[in-house]
C-alpha cells in the first residue's frame, strides 16, 4: 500500500455533533492572524485563538492545513469560482427542463445571499408601493431628460392595480367562530 508509512490528515465533518469534528474558521483565522504577529507558541496561540486546550489548537491546525492542501489541489486541477459560476450560468440558461434552470438561477441567487425574501420594516411600505415609487421616479428621471416616450409609460403604470381575491365565507366564518373562542377564553 502505498500510504502505510504517511500519517493521514483527520477527515473534519463540517457538521458535527461533537465539538471536535465542527469546522472552526473564526478560530482558525484568528491562529492565522496570531501567527503572522510572529507568535508560534501552542500555550501563545491557546490564548490568542480563546481556544480551551492545546489539543485544540493543533486539531485547528491541521484544519487548517487541510484547507489549503485542498484549495491548492483545486487550483491544480483548474476548479475555479470563475469555472462554477460559469458552469451553474451556463446550466441556467441552456438547460431544457425549466427545473433545472430554476435550480441555477436559484443557486445564483443564494450565493449573492438573495434568496430570502425580507420585508423592510422601517419603511412600512409593501413591496408593491415600492416598486410603483421606483418606476415613478424613474419615469420623473427620463421626464427631465428629454425622453417623450415617458408620459406613454406613466400611463401603464397607472393602470397597474392590484386586484385582492375575495376571501370565501366559510374561512370568514371560522376566522369569527376562532375570534370569539380566543375573546371567551383570554377574557
Amino acid at each position: 500500500m502505498k500510504n502505510e508509512g504517511k500519517k493521514l490528515k483527520p477527515v473534519v465533518f463540517v457538521q458535527g455533533a461533537r465539538i471536535l469534528y465542527r469546522e472552526n474558521k473564526y478560530g482558525q483565522n484568528l491562529l492565522l492572524k496570531a501567527m503572522m504577529d510572529g507568535t508560534t507558541n501552542p500555550v501563545e496561540l491557546r490564548k490568542a485563538a480563546h481556544m480551551s486546550s492545546i489539543a485544540e489548537v493543533y486539531r485547528s491546525l491541521d484544519k487548517l492545513s487541510l484547507r489549503k492542501e485542498y484549495h491548492e489541489a483545486l487550483s491544480k486541477n483548474g476548479v475555479s469560482m470563475d469555472m462554477i459560476v460559469k458552469g451553474i450560468k451556463g446550466i441556467a440558461e441552456t438547460s431544457m427542463k425549466d427545473t433545472t434552470r430554476l435550480k441555477g438561477y436559484d443557486m445564483l441567487l443564494k450565493s449573492l445571499g438573495l434568496d430570502k425574501y425580507e420585508k423592510n420594516e422601517d419603511s412600512g411600505k409593501n413591496w408593491e408601493e415600492l416598486i410603483n415609487e421606483a418606476s415613478e421616479a424613474k419615469i420623473q428621471e427620463n421626464l427631465l431628460s428629454g425622453d417623450t416616450d415617458a408620459t406613454n409609460k406613466t400611463e401603464v403604470i397607472k393602470k397597474y392595480e392590484v386586484v385582492a381575491p375575495e376571501t370565501p365565507q366559510e374561512y370568514l366564518d371560522k376566522e369569527k367562530e376562532e375570534e370569539e373562542l380566543a375573546s371567551q377564553l383570554y377574557s
